[in-house]
């Protein structure tokens, strides 16, 4: 449900009943009161077989100060920007106002598509304003009554095409995951190189205030994003594309996560969102640290997020000009590192100072060294030899007096690293043994960092000739004749 649909328009014309209406619950408060609507709220609207995020806005307001009213619509504007389109919603039956049309010359500024619906159209009472509702310029209004769910179908047709053309869109920029490995070892058509078409997609995540904005204009060569000394500047994920020393890139900017009981406003889990969606579409995790307070909660959050995806994960330590022990301060933070996730053990860990532009050589290189990692290919012949081994150094248990044995391993996936072996009782093999298994392949075949999925199936240890009876001599003697 990545599509995003914000509901527009003035206060009182039933934008939170058709909230209502789209999630199937009443999420959202409702009254004849103008102005119930403040924050911004977002649900999982159904629509027929659609599926898409819709969001409640406040009542749109002519005031621009810092007022209540002032804030509300820059909040406003901020959900109709972050929007995949907008619907637009007038009372039909009080009819087009003039403050309906200051609003819908805004929304055509503003927004790529915007939706005109006309509520309360009920019975013939809002036929007068469904007429005056074409002279705003947006096209044919659609007719609806969210209290009693009419016009929904034609609402659904309309927007049927934009929610399946944002899925085209999404699915053509994912990125390769899982991809299948033969038995060989080796796809046809191998590792992906990075195009212009289709380049290598980073997001740059952490906390707020890490220094995430002024790390992506450092590498643009220009004051692209907003930056500055506040914590939460940035609210979006912000996709730029660039050509990184030959590189062809797609750099995601997100919001800074704090933890998530800190997480309050609408807005900043809406922000919050975002950037965990820009992992899952990335192939490359930066997870930016502040030099002054590295590996926190949330920092270590965020990069076991990015494993748990799958994903290639570089730890950039920010800020490291102003340090002033550095050789002491870098050998502590590769021991933590390594004490604090095990999982990415060997992770590219890389000291950068995005205010001077010094480290971002080295930034670059493991950014390429784990994508190549992330891609690795094994042969079978290979694994099968060096699992023999692995199992000869260090036998599995023998849980109740059966012995497991490990008889093949292949690798059934690549981005992220993935493997099968075929064992006798898979379910009694301890946990402590898989990561044996894991921690041998990042080290003997070069995998520092890179998530490794390990996978292990039953095989069958029945004589497929147990009970068969043995052919007697005279019956061979009478069939042969």
């Amino acid at each position: 449900m990545s599509f995003r649909l914000a509901i527009v328009g003035r206060p009182n014309v039933g934008k939170s009943t058709l909230f209502n209406r789209l999630v199937g619950r009443r999420l959202a408060l409702v009254d004849d009161q103008p102005g119930v609507t403040r924050d911004l709220r977002e649900g999982e609207a159904r629509l027929g077989p659609l599926r898409f995020t819709v969001i409640d806005t406040a009542g749109l307001e002519e005031a621009t100060d810092d007022s209540l009213q002032g804030r509300m619509r820059r909040l406003t504007e901020r959900a109709v920007a972050e929007a995949d389109a907008c619907l637009f919603l007038i009372d039909a039956r009080a009819g087009v106002t003039a403050t309906d049309e200051v609003f819908a010359d805004i929304l055509r500024r503003r927004s790529g598509h915007v939706i005109l619906g006309a509520n309360k159209a009920e019975g013939q009472a809002g036929a007068a304003g469904i007429a005056e509702a074409w002279g705003l310029g947006l096209g044919e209004p659609i007719a609806l009554s969210a209290e009693h769910g009419e016009g929904l179908a034609d609402l659904a047709a309309v927007l049927a095409p934009l929610v399946d053309g944002k899925a085209e869109e999404e699915a053509e920029e994912a990125p390769e995951t899982d991809v299948d490995v033969d038995e060989a070892g080796e796809t046809p058509e191998g590792p992906r190189v990075p195009t212009r078409q289709k380049p290598l997609q980073i997001a740059v995540v952490g906390r707020p205030n890490a220094g995430k904005s002024t790390l992506v204009n450092r590498l643009l060569g220009e004051e692209r994003l907003l930056t500055g000394p506040e914590a939460g500047i940035t609210r979006d994920a912000i996709s730029v594309a660039m050509d990184w020393d030959g590189l062809p890139v797609r750099i995601f900017d997100t919001a800074g996560m704090r933890k998530k009981a800190r997480v309050t406003g609408k807005l900043e889990k809406l922000s919050v969102a975002d950037g965990l969606r820009a992992v899952r579409f990335a192939e490359v995790v930066v997870v930016l640290l502040d030099a002054a307070i590295p590996f926190e909660t949330q920092d270590l959050r965020i990069a076991d997020l990015a494993e748990r995806e799958g994903r290639a994960v570089v730890v950039a330590v920010n800020k490291w000009d102003v340090e002033p022990e550095k050789q002491a301060k870098l050998k502590a933070l590769r021991e933590g590192f390594e004490k604090l996730l095990p999982q990415l053990r060997g992770a590219p860990l890389v000291a950068v100072s995005a205010k001077s532009g010094k480290g971002l050589d080295r930034l670059r290189e493991a950014v390429v060294s784990a994508h190549e990692v992330w891609n690795r290919r094994i042969p079978t012949a290979q694994l099968n030899r060096w699992l023999a081994g692995m199992v000869a150094a260090h036998p599995p248990p023998a849980p109740g007096g059966h012995r497991i044995k490990l008889r093949y391993m292949t690798q059934a996936k690549t981005r992220p690293p993935g493997f099968v072996v075929m064992c006798s009782h898979p379910e009694k093999l301890p946990e402590a043994y898989t990561r044996y298994l894991v921690n041998g392949l990042r080290t003997d075949f070069d995998m520092p960092g890179t998530p490794i999925r390990l996978w292990l199936r039953s095989q069958s240890d029945k004589n497929p000739y147990k009970g068969r009876k043995k052919p007697q001599p005279s019956r061979l003697r009478k069939h042969l004749g």
